[in-house]
């Protein structure tokens, strides 16, 4: 039950954007607004991936990590299409332009391709094997801060809530690392 009740959470932003787009059809730059709400919902629920282990005293969903995880590269994903159909038209040309001439493209990029792969080895044998390479996610959060901060060409306070709750995270992993070894 619980699976199902976060899956139908984990929606909402999706269903939100639809119903922006196709029912009240009150935006402005259709694509712009793809770009803010699938980009934004990816970067908070790969935090909140990342942030389930230091919650679990409160409230436990570690087992629920892969989900959230698959939903934060589902909604990368749509952010990707968005740029490379609607925007760029599906012109390969344009995008490798695009992505050669602006930097935060190619760091969104690089996240992508790293969620990609970190999404293909989530089953559970090929997490065994691979799960080492999933500390890279915290890798792809700084990258996707910075792809944030860039695309908007100044440092709103969203963003730097962002690196605020990077720097915080990271200080409270850093601990929980610290303390388990201390308990091993």
């Amino acid at each position: 039950m619980k699976r199902v009740l976060l899956f139908i959470i984990l929606l909402i932003p999706l269903g939100y954007l639809s119903f922006e787009l196709f029912i009240i059809e009150d935006v402005k730059d259709p694509i712009k607004y793809i770009y803010t709400v699938t980009g934004a919902t990816a970067a908070v629920i790969l935090f909140a991936t990342i942030s389930l282990s230091l919650i679990r005293k409160w409230i436990n969903l570690i087992k629920y990590r892969r989900m959230f995880g698959l939903f934060g590269f589902f909604y990368a994903f749509l952010h990707f299409l968005n740029f490379f159909v609607l925007d760029a038209e599906l012109d390969f040309s344009f995008v490798i332009k695009e992505t050669l001439d602006k930097p935060f493209i190619y760091l969104g990029m690089i996240s992508l391709f790293i969620l990609a792969l970190m999404s293909i080895t989530s089953t559970k044998k090929l997490f065994r094997k691979y799960n080492k390479y999933h500390k890279f996610i915290y890798l792809v959060l700084v990258l996707v801060t910075i792809h944030f901060i860039m695309a908007q060409k100044s440092l709103s306070i969203i963003q730097l809530g962002y690196v605020v709750m990077i720097l915080i995270i990271a200080y409270c992993k850093l601990l929980q690392q610290i303390i388990n070894k201390n308990n091993s």
